[in-house]
């Protein structure tokens, strides 16, 4: 590490573990639940209970509960503040849990129950944005990446209010709009949250991971602003109806990622690390693929293209090329950290303890991220073409393939 740039903070490492075991676990589950239902992706019905069931398990399970889990470790680190309570971190990690196990259990089986374990869900989820928001908020002078993490945790909290509508309405009925709050829910979950999170720690990933100084991250205010205001403009079109708006929010969701894209560049220019590590240099492919999905939709929306199966796909790759793509390769950075901290740190200078490095299996690792991005594409391919042979095949691949990284990180760490 850079001398001064260090994943170290005062946080048990406990607790990050836990939610990153669990989210292990639940991704596991998701591409179970999405191997059983190939035949419905295939068809092209994800607005189906145990897509619901499946498509909650990645994103909640895995996701959510990774983001969690690593903002208790890099929060710390990223803005010198402590975490406000850790006491309060494993309560809401159990009510966090058990709320999305039973939440997306229902949504498969029973859905007009889930509105109870979406009601336990949210109890965690608010215990978690309020703990972050106190951990933030205690920093003394304020970055634009503190602005970053705050405005995914407002998109977070709005995202998980919209979902609660959702809920409410398929349990009970009475709210119209129910497809608008639905895009809204989606917006504001994968680019509001998750994209905006990325975004954030990247700021702090890629000059740590790549060993970079001498930088000016001079289009990190424009690409915040760029983007947000893309995200408004396009939620707002939703409810105003009004195309004109829309047309612009997509220009400048593209124009905020190519800002965030211009100082990763600057970033890597000026890095002193020659060799990166394997599995961060598929983080850095995940912003590619990232910057070309918005392009994408960009341009599919300018041809004023409306099919349902084409953006329900274009999303699928979004959600598995640019945020699980990018989650998978910090994380074979992050865990290592955590579980060499836990099992080694009290071990130094009394006997022979491994290096971070030591503990990752790249080779192996590379395998796994080329044959499951390869399947992404196939699948979606396939299913676009409707080609059947790689509809039936790609989603087994891609199971197995995400079942191995689990297993991978498990194996290598313990």
């Amino acid at each position: 590490m850079i001398p001064g740039v260090s994943m170290k903070s005062d946080t048990n490492v406990k607790l990050p573990l836990a939610f990153i075991l669990y989210a292990l676990a639940a991704l596991v589950v998701a591409q179970f639940i999405l191997f059983f239902n190939s035949d419905s992706l295939a068809a092209g019905q994800f607005r189906i209970p145990d897509i619901w069931m499946g498509a909650h398990f990645l994103l909640l399970g895995y996701a959510v509960m990774i983001a969690m889990g690593a903002m208790y470790q890099l929060v710390p680190v990223a803005f010198l503040t402590p975490i406000w309570s850790q006491k309060l971190g494993y309560l809401q990690f159990i009510i966090t849990a058990v709320g999305i196990t039973l939440f997306s259990i229902l949504l498969g089986m029973k859905p007009a129950d889930a509105i109870y374990g979406g009601i336990l869900a949210i109890t965690g989820i608010i215990l978690f944005i309020f703990q972050m928001t106190k951990t933030i908020l205690k920093q003394k002078e304020k970055s634009m990446m503190t602005y970053f993490v705050l405005a995914a945790i407002t998109s977070f909290f709005l995202t998980v209010g919209a979902g609660f509508l959702l809920a409410w309405n398929i349990a009970y009925g009475g709210i119209g709009s129910h497809n608008t709050i639905l895009y809204t829910h989606i917006l504001l979950g994968i680019t509001g949250w998750f994209t905006l999170l990325i975004f954030g720690f990247s700021y702090k990933l890629v000059p740590m991971f790549s060993l970079s100084h001498g930088y000016s991250l001079k289009w990190m205010k424009k690409a915040f602003f760029t983007y947000v205001t893309g995200l408004l403009l396009v939620i707002s079109s939703l409810w105003l109806s009004f195309i004109y708006l829309e047309t612009v929010g997509w220009f400048f969701l593209f124009l905020g990622f190519v800002y965030f894209v211009l100082d990763v560049k600057e970033i890597l220019i000026k890095r002193i690390k020659k060799k990166l590590d394997k599995p961060f240099i598929f983080s850095l492919v995940a912003i590619l693929n990232g910057l070309m999905l918005h392009f994408l939709a960009l341009v599919l929306h300018l041809l004023s293209v409306n099919d349902a199966a084409v953006w329900s796909w274009l999303l699928f790759l979004y959600i598995m090329c640019w945020i699980i793509f990018s989650i998978l390769g910090y994380l074979y950075k992050i865990v290592p950290f955590l579980w060499w901290t836990h099992k080694y740190a009290d071990k130094i200078g009394k006997e022979k303890v491994p290096t971070l490095k030591e503990m990752i299996n790249e080779r192996f690792s590379v395998v796994l991220f080329l044959l499951f991005a390869g399947s992404v594409i196939g699948l979606t391919s396939g299913a676009l073409l409707q080609i059947g042979v790689a509809v039936l095949i790609f989603p087994r691949f891609i199971s197995s393939y995400l079942t191995s990284l689990c297993l991978n990180y498990c194996a290598d760490f313990m």
